[in-house]
């Protein structure tokens, strides 16, 4: 993940004076601790990482999936590592004393780690490290998955519970990686029904992303009537996003994010992926403005416009799809939703 996209988000929250706002505390992570990682990850895998720090390659980190590709090794990999996690974990503390009723960390979500490896991107997986914690306080939590890609690492940390309800809506696995999150995958054991997931097709549009979500993850959120409610909101599914291939917006991103506020539930909201940097940057603004409930303008300041080339928040243009395509895309949503209806829905009640 490129640090940038933190930067420049700040940034440009701060360039809308987002961060004077009454309703905004500003919080320094604290670094998770070996504790906190093994709640999720195994020892052996977490001393691996560790002796990584210094940005030195080990005879045993290819076995940890760590090295060339998708997780490179990096100087002070494992020190920002525990950063990255522990703003999830200082976040949802926070929610859970009831200092705050949301918070969001932006430089989380990254929900691909895997207990003994890293894994696209993903070094430790500060999702299910910080459901974890709301676990220990007898929680029950609703995660909502709305990456490009399916959120496989925390699907496979709750798969055999009822305590978490996992949502993952995401470009369908037959296209793109990890190529899993089928809506077959259901759960086990006592987890049956708690694990949904929602593929896409490549190039499906806001219009027909927001009918899928609303006609699945309302209800099944409603329904769980969670505790808590996490949101892992990865942007890569922005048109302009050079790895992906759906056709988001940030208007229809933006619609997405106003869903989740209007519930009651306490909510942490975590980062993700997204490759287009300034997209992720405004989108992610867009984001922390709702949860904060204050409005910002389409024009940019100028101030960031200089300094990015970029002039609206929202996207002036949407991409198009000839009517076959389309039709081809939201007859694949309209599976998915039905597989959903029929596997999923019965176990809460929702006909």
């Amino acid at each position: 993940m490129k640090p940038i996209r933190l930067k420049q988000t700040y940034e440009l929250l701060q360039s809308y004076e987002v961060f004077k706002n009454k309703n905004v505390i500003i919080s320094d992570p604290i670094p998770a601790s070996k504790e906190d990682l093994l709640t999720f990850h195994s020892g052996e895998y977490i001393n691996a990482v560790e002796k990584l720090n210094d940005g030195n390659v080990t005879k045993d980190a290819i076995s940890f999936n760590l090295g060339p590709g998708d997780n490179p090794i990096y100087k002070n990999i494992y020190d920002a590592s525990l950063l990255s996690t522990g703003g999830s974990l200082v976040a949802a503390k926070m929610l859970e004393s009831g200092k705050v009723d949301r918070a969001f960390n932006i430089s989380g979500g990254l929900h691909h780690a895997m207990p003994g490896y890293a894994y696209g991107f993903c070094v430790f997986n500060d999702p299910v490290i910080a459901i974890n914690h709301f676990l220990t306080k007898g929680l029950k939590v609703a995660y909502v998955d709305i990456d490009c890609h399916h959120g496989d690492g925390v699907q496979l940390a709750f798969y055999d519970t009822d305590a978490v309800l996992t949502i993952s809506m995401h470009e369908s696995g037959q296209y793109l990686f990890p190529g899993t999150g089928w809506v077959e995958e259901l759960g086990t054991g006592k987890g049956r029904g708690y694990s949904v997931n929602l593929p896409l097709h490549p190039y499906t549009s806001e219009e027909i992303i927001l009918w899928a979500f609303n006609q699945t993850v309302l209800p099944l959120i409603d329904k769980f009537n969670p505790d808590i409610l996490v949101t892992q909101l990865g942007i890569d599914s922005h048109f302009n996003d050079p790895i992906t291939h759906l056709n988001q917006t940030a208007q229809g991103f933006e619609s997405i994010v106003k869903e989740f506020a209007k519930s009651s539930y306490p909510w942490l909201a975590v980062g993700g992926g997204g490759y287009d940097t300034i997209a992720v940057a405004r989108c992610w603004s867009i984001a922390f403005s709702v949860m904060a409930k204050q409005n910002i303008s389409n024009k940019i300041p100028d101030q960031y416009s200089d300094m990015y080339s970029v002039d609206n928040l929202y996207d002036l243009q949407t991409p198009f799809l000839d009517a076959d395509y389309e039709a081809m895309v939201k007859s694949y949503a309209e599976n998915s939703v039905l597989g959903i209806q029929k596997l999923i829905f019965p176990s809460f009640g929702i006909r």
